[in-house]
């Protein structure tokens, strides 16, 4: 088969850790006989500094044409540390994620046999964790009005979500319920905010469509604490855009290090492929940054874009390889040895 996937690297130690995943998918085509055309296009930072733009055209372009994106991080300390910046890289991420109708997050959270003593919970607490968020992306307090009054003394952020935005993403959750154990969590906050009670009732009116699917209902503070003390009680969640922002961050960590959990960002014809950490600028060019978020994305891509569940079975199988030889870079060598960004990479490759 042949694919057409847009590279979007973008900062810090993004072009780093897309360097592994496209050496991996390189070695995926070589081995299951397949063509990879690969379209780099700029973002973030980087596309800032060359067009003063954030997602530009061009790069919208590109990603309109592949069959995929894989993409890498966003985000510069000279930004974060300063308040009045007019454009910020960020900003390409939200541009992106709206004009390519990018409107579902699918964040899973799993156990790598190998790594449970690394989790800062316990064993006994994470064993045969396997859960899946699926965040709302394009709607919510990110995008709605926002602004400052009174002379800059008060400031709003509007939150709102249409009837139409809840049902496409969960929709989507149902699906992915019925592929797996057929159980559903809505996490809102539908004793306080409206927004909740509008996802809630929208839920609730579906439930009847998905009669196999067993169907909970959370508040985001329950679900904030049951997640350290029973993740492996969940299965797929699905929830809007700030509150998903939260609870997939505390989910990262009970594998043990954000490095090693993917992503996809999802709509009605594009899909988009990322680690969920971020451009951690300090550790760039130093070769130290874990590969295996980006190359798990990788796996993603395969099984979800392309629906070859094998070539990701045969990425997964290598990356669990690697930790169980010890073949990490140093987040998760405890001291011991470790290994740079690229020979993790190149090891991973040549498993393959």
């Amino acid at each position: 088969m042949k694919f057409n996937i847009a590279l979007l690297a973008g900062d810090g130690i993004g072009p780093e850790v897309i360097d592994q995943a496209v050496k991996v998918s390189d070695a995926i085509a070589a081995k299951f006989g397949h063509e990879i055309t690969w379209k780099p296009a700029l973002t973030g930072a980087a596309a800032i500094d060359a067009v003063g733009e954030p997602y530009p055209d061009e790069t919208h372009d590109v990603c309109v044409a592949a069959d995929a994106v894989l993409f890498g991080a966003i985000g510069h300390p000279r930004f974060d540390n300063d308040p009045s910046a007019k454009v910020r890289p960020e900003q390409g991420l939200l541009k992106m994620r709206k004009k390519l109708g990018l409107f579902a997050n699918v964040r899973p959270t799993f156990t790598f046999p190998s790594l449970l003593d690394k989790s800062p919970l316990k064993q006994e607490r994470i064993e045969g964790t396997d859960l899946v968020f699926l965040r709302e992306l394009t709607g919510g307090i990110y995008f709605g009005e926002k602004g400052r009054r009174d002379g800059g003394e008060t400031a709003f952020d509007n939150c709102v979500y249409t009837r139409e935005e809840v049902q496409r993403l969960a929709k989507k959750g149902f699906e992915l319920a019925m592929t797996r154990s057929k159980k559903l969590c809505c996490v809102d906050k539908a004793n306080v905010l409206e927004t909740s009670r509008l996802w809630r009732e929208t839920v609730q009116a579906m439930e009847k469509d998905y009669p196999e699917v067993e169907v909970a209902y959370e508040f985001v503070d329950a679900v904030a604490m049951r997640l350290v003390q029973w993740p492996n009680s969940y299965d797929v969640l699905i929830t809007e855009n700030l509150f998903g922002d939260i609870l997939t961050d505390e989910a990262s960590v009970i594998s043990g290090s954000m490095g090693l959990m993917p992503s996809a960002s999802m709509g009605t014809d594009a899909a988009l492929f990322e680690p969920i950490h971020g451009s951690y600028p300090q550790a760039t060019g130093l070769n130290i940054a874990n590969p295996m978020a980006t190359v798990l994305s990788a796996a993603m891509m395969f099984e979800t874009a392309f629906n070859l569940p094998e070539e990701g079975k045969v990425i997964r199988d290598a990356v669990n390889a690697a930790l169980a030889k010890g073949i990490v870079t140093e987040d998760l060598a405890d001291g011991g040895k470790s290994y740079g960004t690229t020979e993790v990479g190149d090891w991973l490759a040549a498993n393959i």
